[in-house]
């Protein structure tokens, strides 16, 4: 018993240490497995992907497959990019694939554009809808922009003429990528508005709607000389007007309503006058009736003066009736001469 007791332990060991090598064999071989193919279609290829780099990218998180396209596509392009870039970008939340195809496409077209600035075009367009790849394509073959933007509502710039006539344009803008400036530049957006301004400005400054509607041409001449691209990611190629129409008078409806505006204010102040004359009026009544409260007080002591002369010795008998025979007289006359003027 005590001699079978240290076989029994040696056994035991060497059946531990056989099971962990089997193990480490058994998930080497998934490994093998997991990545021989991609091995293999990296060395047909001509862009050797190493073993251990493959293994590597799955502990970093990268998809192995990706990187392995992306290094086969761009080798077959005759562009050399090794894996360590590619994870790079990738791990930078980037567009492989679209780098890549941008990359190659600039390197046909014999555009200038190396890796770094094309992974950095990547980034910079991420979430605004664009792509390094339609950056590349639009250098190549430049676009044409509407002005303004069908999905701005509006169909027309319109601008007004000295003249005062309302004027309406269209207008198609050329433009191709300038991949020097495309990183922090302006996009489309800025290059519309710059455009509709220079076509405001230009409208404005004419003396005559007549003259937009002859030359045309010259919009599109004098906003161009304005270096609308400046500070953009593309190069203005062209600005075609592609219609103009005649609007609305402006300038009359403008005259209108200031004329409005100019009979409210003189029929306000005509209002501010009649109010002050009739205020003024009636001033004027209380006065005279003040008057006439004085010219009645004054005839009431007329009769005490007449008793305080007779009690005096001032006034006798025969004045007083020489007196009344004047008034009676008077009153005569006065009752004629208005008989008269009734007839």
């Amino acid at each position: 018993m005590n001699i079978l007791t240290p076989l029994l332990m040696a056994s035991g060991l060497q059946l531990a240490i056989f099971g962990i090598l089997g193990l480490a064999v058994l998930v080497f071989l998934l490994v093998f497995i997991s990545y021989i193919g991609l091995f293999v279609k990296s060395l047909l290829a001509g862009a050797t992907v190493g073993f251990p780099t493959l293994v590597a990218m799955r502990l970093r998180g990268v998809p192995a497959s990706l990187i392995v396209d992306a290094r086969i596509t761009a080798v077959k392009a005759g562009i050399e990019l090794n894996s360590n870039d590619l994870e790079a970008h990738y791990l930078a939340e980037g567009n492989v694939i679209q780098t890549v195809q941008a990359l190659i496409a600039a390197d046909k077209a014999n555009i200038q554009l190396d890796w770094q600035r094309a992974c950095a075009i990547d980034l910079a367009t991420k979430g605004t809808g664009k792509s390094v790849l339609e950056a590349v394509r639009t250098s190549i073959n430049p676009k044409v922009i509407e002005c303004p933007n069908p999905q701005s509502g509006r169909s027309t710039i319109d601008g007004v003429a000295k003249d005062g006539i309302q004027v309406k344009a269209r207008a198609r803008v050329t433009v191709r990528s300038n991949l020097d400036n495309y990183v922090g530049s302006a996009l489309e957006e800025t290059v519309i508005a710059r455009v509709g301004e220079g076509i405001v400005t230009t409208i404005g400054s004419s003396d005559s709607y007549k003259t937009v509607l002859e030359s045309p041409d010259t919009i599109s001449r004098v906003v161009l000389d304005r270096g609308l691209d400046v500070g953009t990611a593309f190069e203005i190629l062209s600005i075609d007007i592609a219609d103009v129409d005649v609007g609305e008078n402006i300038g009359a409806k403008l005259q209108e309503s200031q004329a409005e505006a100019d009979k409210n204010v003189a029929q306000a102040k005509a209002e501010m006058r009649r109010a002050a004359a009739v205020a003024l009026e009636q001033e004027m009544k209380a006065k005279v009736e003040e008057m006439n409260a004085k010219v009645v007080e004054a005839e009431a002591q007329v009769p005490l003066a007449l008793a305080e002369a007779f009690r005096s010795g001032n006034l006798g008998v025969m004045d007083y009736y020489r007196l009344n025979n004047i008034k009676a007289d008077t009153d005569m006359r006065d009752s004629i001469s208005k008989g008269e003027e009734n007839s």
